[in-house]
């Protein structure tokens, strides 16, 4: 998952099949419709923003994708798309992708507990991502791309019960997404955040070049 497509994604260390995957894209994007994604839902009558605040972060492989599933849902309030759980401090999205900072792909998601809870927010994750895969998701391969729930103390007992009635649906095959103590999240450039809402036709074309919906009905049946 690239923001641009040119020769600066092999001059930036990019592997060979991310750079015929970016050309790939391009193609795809150029000539498909694509479809907006919706923008985060108002609150409605009984449904009323109760000013609290609290945050998640999950990662989901390309966050673009993260990212705009969180934003449909009513009670979130933000999603924003960023890195964690590495070592290196303001990592920039091409160190990231070139490996070796140890941060994956993730999205830090604030909502209001008084219309969505943190255990509905963690069900619901499992659902747009395969959690057996170790290798990244989807056509996004590689160790910036693996899933993985962040969570605070706090959070941990109702991200892993989720996880437990996750894995018991899938009974039989690898659950590899862990549940992770929260590290220090980092935005990513501006060029990333929102990305679906404000380029709709390359957001689509990329979506169906990376076979998402397909796999996600392989893996949970829908």
């Amino acid at each position: 998952m690239t923001s641009t497509f040119d020769s600066s994604a092999a001059t930036s260390g990019l592997s060979r099949r991310r750079l015929v995957l970016a050309l790939a894209l391009t193609a795809v994007a150029a000539c498909s419709p694509g479809q907006p994604e919706a923008a985060p839902q108002a609150a409605g009558p009984g449904d009323r923003d109760s000013g609290r605040r609290e945050t998640a972060v999950f990662a989901g492989g390309c966050f673009w994708s993260v990212e705009a599933h969180f934003e449909r849902l009513p009670g979130v309030v933000s999603a924003v798309s960023g890195f964690t759980g590495g070592r290196t401090r303001n990592p920039t999205y091409y160190q990231v992708v070139r490996g070796g900072t140890g941060h994956v792909e993730a999205v830090e998601v604030t909502f209001d507990p008084a219309r969505v809870s943190y255990r509905q927010l963690v069900d619901g994750f499992w659902r747009t991502i395969d959690p057996t895969d170790p290798d990244g998701q989807f056509c996004d391969r590689g160790a910036p791309y693996a899933t993985a729930v962040f969570v605070t103390a706090a959070q941990r007992p109702a991200a892993e019960a989720s996880q437990r009635a996750a894995r018991a649906t899938l009974p039989g095959r690898p659950f590899v997404t862990p549940v992770r103590d929260a590290a220090r999240f980092w935005p990513a450039e501006a060029e990333h955040q929102n990305f679906a809402r404000r380029n709709p036709v390359r957001y689509g074309g990329y979506s169906r070049f990376c076979g998402r919906d397909a796999r996600l009905r392989e893996v949970w049946g829908r």
